[in-house]
């Protein structure tokens, strides 16, 4: 059977991304996905659902439950959706921390972290929640009157 830990970091090395990496773009402490692959923690709910979505894999998978990375939660009670779910936005935006050497590693991390696509779609959700708000509507106005005055 394969253990919490393992299937972390399948998925984490499936995705070319460092430990590092990982714990930032899942707003987690440094240290967090070393310790969860070393098996020295195991993450909690919140943290497991949190690795659950970024990866786009089943808790059941995430565990070690089934070797199906689906979302079962739908269709073991009947429901399939016909559509892709609303995501959430995230609260904050991971940051990247550089480390002291910077150079390559640096690139590396950031690349890995924009080649996410839980990374991207964050970054869109957002983007168009900020759309949506009063003060974007603003600036969409503002910049629709300029075009138009050219």
């Amino acid at each position: 059977m394969v253990t919490i830990a393992q299937r972390i970091e399948a998925l984490r090395t499936q995705r070319n991304m460092s430990r590092p990496t990982l714990s930032a773009a899942l707003g987690l402490p440094r240290m967090a996905v070393e310790k969860f692959e070393t098996g020295r923690q195991t993450p909690n709910q919140d943290q497991q659902e949190k690795i659950a979505r970024f990866f786009g894999v089943s808790l059941f998978y995430l565990r070690g439950e089934s070797d199906d990375p689906t979302d079962m939660s739908s269709w073991l009670n009947g429901d399939v959706p016909d559509e892709e779910p609303v995501r959430p936005v995230p609260k904050a935006v991971p940051r990247v921390v550089q480390s002291s050497g910077g150079g390559q590693e640096d690139g590396a991390v950031f690349s890995a972290l924009l080649k996410s696509k839980s990374f991207q779609s964050m970054v869109r959700d957002t983007v168009l929640e900020v759309l949506r708000s009063p003060e974007g509507q603003e600036l969409i106005a503002k910049a629709v009157k300029k075009e138009l005055k050219r």
